[in-house]
């Protein structure tokens, strides 16, 4: 493929609910501009863009996936991000890397919450918006309502660019309404043809894009209101401008299966979507904070975001990048300002699925990747060390459901470990804990088929069979009453003996762990096996009377004991402070407590007497509600945490997938009796 400067490439995110053919559009595309000799399709798992093995098996996108094609001498990289809710983090990487996201929307099922999450993801990246009106070969599809509901659902700048013309009963003739042509498909082939006669509904239509002109410019809006007819060049200059400045969202509408349509898409993206010249130049900011606006320009000092990463245990590390200025090529030395260490550049690559390149350069506003640089990771700004700048990075959702996660074969924990840091690289919204008081490793991602894809890749790409759990809670244990217990320990064994003797006070205290003090008179116990006393009680207080959970807010005040001038010992001191322990605790009112989190829940207005009320279910506390934008409510709360584990499903559930929440921790507080007798009793068993 040949070299393109800024204004002739065009970065299109395509984006929309999981199922309304984005990926087949992406497909039709290539072929049709001959950038693929044969038509990829999903069923058949033999599409450029669906290209790992987990996408073939599933039949749906789970990554972001970039390739590039040539079209009227322009370039246009596709990247084809998932719909499923679960893979969000890749809808994030495709339109930060974009200037323009078009919007596949299926003419059966019409507008969805996928197409609300990939309208507000390209509103809040900055992006042009285009929208596609998929499958509408098929019996059932509905143009024209589909068109109603995008207008309704996101207001007056959607505009009708290409709408369908039915003949013979069928949906293939696409009229475009700023050419006043139409094209007609008949055994596969395109025939252009003159428009039909428009009726009612197109000469409505019609009157939608002169108004949408009109709103573009002064002197548009004075001919129209005069009366004066706009000649066929105003209404595509009008229709680019108001595209490129935001005030237009296209609607351009065809079948992908079949191909209808897709050159009258290519032809329109290359005429009124705004170019990587137009589009892609970025506020930086220099090491000092301050900002540095970056020109596409292929001869300034290079930047470059890192928007994606693939590591494959074979392949290795390969970094999909950005040019936002200059070029990135083997010669030319790159800073990643995260690490502040230089990365050598061996070869740069254009990248088409999971087929690669070799170029000599990537220019400004263009897509490339390189491989084995083994300290970027996604979001790293890569610059050229004569101009420091740190690019805006990859807003990625917060992970929200967590599972334990071990080997089948015992040992190879180290291993699991390993390969799910390695699926990190590739996928910034998956995170590893280790929880040192459960003993359990603890993934977390953005959904129950988000762990089930790492699972499979854990097994798939690095040998190990690993299963998932619900993670244990850490639970806690206090006192409420004042107590006092001896602690003797006496042994005698031949020569010296052991002899430790301890009186202690126990009592609640506002403390993480333990408080530990001492008021002994007279010598009773020398001063120093005060530090055995206490060292004693830390390792006593690891494990509690009643679960074994370690103990908080305790406060031991050591006041009486004894001792022997020969036989004692700091281990005979050690061990009658855990002997005291023992004898006191279970007459202190032990009590078991569990973490307290507080949710903050974004919801639709309609769905807050479902959350509210599943609150209640799950043992918390309603705090407050509060309005957020777009017509959702923020619900607050507190929850217990032993509660939360399936609520990201719930949620995601009741819904419909427009929901999110925060869940974090904030104190513990006592288990209800009943419910903290089958906690005891549950541990006692293990």
């Amino acid at each position: 493929m040949k070299q393109y400067e800024a204004k002739k490439i065009l970065n299109i995110a395509i984006a929309g609910h999981s199922g309304s053919g984005k990926t087949s559009v992406a497909e039709a595309m290539l072929y049709v501009a001959g950038a693929n000799d044969r038509l990829g399709k999903i069923s058949d798992g033999n599409t450029v863009l669906d290209c790992d093995p987990e996408e073939i098996k599933r039949k749906a996108s789970i990554v972001t996936a970039v390739a590039p094609l040539e079209w009227k001498n322009y370039k246009i990289n596709l990247i084809d991000t998932p719909g499923l809710f679960d893979f969000e983090g890749g809808l994030r990487e495709g339109m930060r890397a974009a200037d323009t996201a078009m919007i596949v929307v299926s003419g059966k099922s019409g507008v969805n919450v996928g197409t609300e999450k990939a309208v507000k993801a390209a509103t809040d990246a900055g992006l042009t918006k285009v929208f596609f009106v998929n499958g509408l070969c098929d019996e059932s599809a509905r143009f024209y309502r589909v068109f109603e509901t995008l207008k309704a659902q996101f207001g007056p700048s959607v505009c009708p660019v290409v709408v369908p013309y039915i003949v013979d009963g069928q949906a293939n003739c696409y009229i475009n309404l700023l050419e006043y042509k139409a094209y007609l498909y008949e055994n596969g082939k395109m025939t252009q043809t003159a428009m039909p006669d428009m009726g009612d509904r197109l000469e409505g239509l019609r009157t939608a894009i002169n108004e949408a002109v009109a709103e573009t410019s002064d002197e548009m809006f004075e001919k129209y209101f005069s009366g004066e007819e706009f000649t066929p060049e105003e209404i595509i200059v009008g229709v680019s401008h108001g595209i490129k400045n935001g005030t237009i969202s296209p609607v351009f509408c065809g079948d992908a299966q079949n191909t209808f349509g897709i050159d009258q898409l290519l032809n329109g993206i290359i005429w009124l979507a705004p170019n990587a010249a137009d589009k892609s130049s970025e506020l930086a900011l220099d090491p000092n904070g301050e900002p540095v606006e970056l020109a596409v320009n292929d001869n300034a000092a290079t930047a470059a975001l890192v928007f994606k990463t693939v590591a494959d245990p074979f392949v290795g590390k390969l970094s999909y990048f950005k040019v936002i200025s200059g070029k990135v090529s083997p010669e030319l030395p790159l800073v990643n300002m995260r690490t502040g260490e230089s990365e050598r550049i061996n070869k740069v690559l254009i990248i088409k699925g999971k087929k690669q390149e070799e170029v000599p350069y990537v220019g400004a506003g263009d897509i490339g990747a390189v491989a084995k640089l083994q300290n970027t990771k996604t979001g790293d700004t890569l610059c050229s060390p004569a101009r420091k700048v740190v690019l805006e990075k990859i807003d990625y959702p917060t992970p929200c459901y967590s599972m334990a996660i071990y080997p089948k074969t015992k040992g190879e924990e180290d291993k699991v470990a390993q390969a799910v840091m390695k699926i990190m690289e590739e996928d910034p919204t998956i995170t590893l804990t280790n929880n040192k008081e459960t003993k359990q490793m603890i993934v977390s991602g953005l959904g129950e088929q988000h762990l089930d894809v790492l699972v499979a890749k854990v097994k798939t790409k690095y040998g190990v069979d690993v299963l998932l759990e619900e993670p244990k809670v850490a639970y806690r244990e206090t006192i409420r009453k004042k107590v006092q217990a001896q602690g003797r320990h006496k042994k005698q064994s031949g020569g010296h003996g052991q002899f430790g003797d301890v009186w202690i006070e126990f009592e609640p205290f506002d403390c993480e762990d333990l408080e530990f003090a001492e008021r002994v008179v007279g010598g009773a116990v020398p001063k120093g096996y005060f530090p055995a006393v206490e060292k004693g009680l830390r390792e006593s207080i690891k494990k509690g009377v009643l679960a074994g959970y370690p103990v908080v807010g305790i406060k031991a005040t050591l006041y009486d004991g004894s001792y022997h001038p020969v036989d004692s010992s700091e281990m005979s001191f050690k061990t009658a402070a855990s002997i005291a322990y023992k004898n006191g605790l279970p007459n202190a009112n032990p009590t078991l407590l569990e973490p307290i989190g507080t949710l903050k829940a974004v919801v639709p207005d309609g769905n807050m007497g479902d959350i509210m009320g599943e609150v209640n279910k799950r043992r918390g506390r309603v705090l407050g509600m509060n309005p957020a934008e777009g017509g959702m409510q923020i619900v607050e709360a507190e929850v217990p945490m032993a509660e939360m584990h399936d609520f990201a499903t719930y949620i995601r559930q009741v819904t419909q997938g427009r929901g999110s929440f925060t869940f974090d921790f904030v104190r513990y507080e006592d288990v209800p009796a009943h419910i903290a007798q089958k906690i005891i009793e549950s541990a006692k068993s293990e």
